[in-house]
This record gives structure tokens, C-alpha cells and sequence, in this order.
């Protein structure tokens, strides 16, 4: 596809220092997969939301198991096969396993339904465990580019559709160690730790304020949440974080640090999913004098609306 007719056809625009951005008063996050559901909705360890903002929408992540997602925005009433961008955080099968099995099933309905995926640079590099390959995701890219799929490469800050922006690759900064640590990969010719360095967010500009929506937080929420003040030039709080932090690990010294962090940066409102932890999820409530209308775990079903809030659900609320 000619790069113009694309980057018009996605709305892309790079991020420049003092580039004039745009705000939004109409956005709605669904989670679609996540470990915890309400009613007969489906929980898995993994992730999934769709973004919806001014007529457009983005699927976040695919969840792990093929069917989870397609079975939940079914029960949700979601129409996915109208989605033709799909985000994918980072590698890790619980984000990606229900990709291949979504575009087979949508594109007999809409030939374009989640044909352009957005990643990371980076995204299918070898991962090693034992001297072996373990990032499934590289074989799935032959399936999927055998599909019709174009995958779009982000290293940097990019806008995808109005007021959506990825964050691109994170520096970092602070030791967050967000990952398990048990993989290896090879840079510039020598085998180092696997810290999942394509790991990326998305941000959605507000005028209530900036919102970030995660997968698992690789790069840390600390990090990732610094990044996106310097990329907005530091003029507007991160009001709202949605989405996994790969926080269930951390200490309790950790927690409380995360937590003074999170209300330094203005976070009003937190529905920490997936890989965030339950009890880290409390914990950062407790901390940072919070309540449960603007501090929840994420359950399949949960919604952060512009005009209403969270809506969590009921098993969470």
C-alpha cells in the first residue's frame, strides 16, 4: 500500500517537541479479556479492550485463548467486525493468541476487520529459554501476513487515529524490572536479558486529561507515565490508567513507591487488570486515599466511559 494513502488512511502523524495536539470528550474502553469476569463472560490470564474515540476504534491486544475475545464482545454485544486496527502491546502470547483466529472469523464479514496491526519495532525478535525460541508471535506473522494482515511499525510516539497515540518504545529509566525475567534475547550480536523492550501503551489525550492504557506495563508504569508527560510536553495530568502493570509480584515497598508515583503524576482514576494484582490493586487504593468509584480491578466487561467514569462491574466494584 503507497505510505501516503496508508499514514492518511490511519490518521498517523509522528510526534514532534511542541506539536499541538488535540483533545477529546468522547472516548469508551471496554475489557474484553482479563482473569476476573462478572456473569457468564469468560476470564483468562491475558488481556484485551477495545478503545472507541470520535467514530474510530482500536482493539487492544488479543487475549490468550482463540475464542475469548470473539465469545465476550459477543455476550457484550460488540460488533468487532467494524475494527480494521488492531494494537498489540508486546509479544507474549496472552496478549496475541486470539489474533489469527479473530481475522479468519471477521474477515468474512468485513474483508479489512483487524488487517492492520500496529507493534513495536522489535516485536519478533528471538527469544530464548534454554537456548530455544519461545516468541510465538513469530509464527504467527506468516499466518497472519498469509491473511491479508499489514503490521505497522512504531518506534516512536506516533498519533494512529485522532487524539490516539501509541508511546511508542519506552525508555527506562527507573529499575521496574516489569517482566519474569526467565527469557533471553540477542542484541547487537550478544545474548542479554529479555526486558520485552517493545513493550508499548497507548494514550489517549482528554480534556479531563491524558489516559493510558496498558497491556502488561513491561517498561513500568513509572517509566511508561514520565514518557507520556515528556511526549505532551508535561502539560496534562495522566488522569486515568487502564490495564495490566505487572505489579503482582512487587513488594509492598514497591506498591507504596509505584503508588506516590501514580498520584505525583495525577492519577485520578486506576482499573488494574490482567497482570496488575488483585491485592496491588487494594493496596494502591489504601495508599493513595482512594474508594471504590475511582480505584477497581479490572473484570471482563469493565468500562471507563468519558461522561460516566469507571464502570466496573459488579464483582469488583
Amino acid at each position: 500500500m503507497n505510505k501516503f494513502f496508508r499514514n492518511f488512511l490511519l490518521g498517523t502523524a509522528t510526534l514532534m517537541i511542541g506539536f499541538s495536539y488535540g483533545q477529546t470528550k468522547d472516548l469508551k474502553i471496554t475489557i474484553l479479556s482479563t482473569m476476573v469476569a462478572d456473569y457468564d463472560y469468560l476470564g483468562e490470564w491475558g488481556f484485551s479492550a477495545i478503545i472507541e474515540s470520535d467514530g474510530h476504534k482500536i482493539l487492544f491486544d488479543t487475549g490468550n485463548r482463540e475464542n475469548t475475545v470473539l465469545e465476550n464482545a459477543d455476550s457484550l454485544g460488540i460488533d468487532l467486525s467494524s475494527i480494521s486496527n488492531v494494537f498489540v502491546s508486546h509479544n507474549h502470547f496472552d496478549h496475541t493468541g486470539g489474533l489469527i483466529r479473530l481475522r479468519k472469523k471477521l474477515m468474512t464479514v468485513n474483508p479489512n476487520a483487524l488487517k492492520y496491526v500496529h507493534v513495536g519495532k522489535g516485536i519478533f525478535s528471538e527469544r530464548l529459554s534454554k537456548g530455544k525460541n519461545v516468541n510465538d508471535f513469530i509464527y504467527q506473522k506468516e499466518i497472519l501476513e498469509s491473511l491479508g494482515v499489514e503490521f505497522i511499525y512504531h518506534e516512536k510516539p506516533e498519533e494512529i487515529f485522532p487524539n490516539i497515540w501509541t508511546t511508542g518504545i519506552v525508555p527506562r529509566i527507573h529499575n521496574e524490572k516489569n517482566w519474569s525475567g526467565y527469557r533471553e534475547i540477542i542484541e547487537n550480536g550478544s545474548v542479554v536479558e529479555d526486558n520485552i523492550p517493545e513493550d508499548q501503551s497507548i494514550v489517549i489525550s482528554t480534556e479531563k486529561g491524558l489516559v493510558l492504557v496498558s497491556g502488561c506495563g513491561h517498561a513500568g508504569i513509572v517509566n511508561t507515565m514520565e514518557h507520556t508527560d515528556k511526549m505532551f510536553n508535561n502539560t496534562s495530568d495522566i488522569s486515568v490508567a487502564i490495564g495490566g502493570f505487572h505489579l503482582f509480584t512487587k513488594s509492598d515497598k514497591e506498591i507504596m513507591w509505584t503508588s506516590k508515583q501514580m498520584k505525583k503524576h495525577g492519577v485520578k482514576e486506576f482499573i488494574g487488570a490482567h497482570c496488575t494484582g488483585i491485592d496491588a490493586v487494594y493496596s494502591i487504593r489504601e495508599n493513595n486515599r482512594m474508594d471504590r468509584a475511582n480505584c477497581v480491578v479490572g473484570a471482563v466487561g469493565s468500562i471507563y466511559d468519558y461522561e460516566k467514569g469507571i464502570v466496573p462491574g459488579y464483582i469488583t466494584k
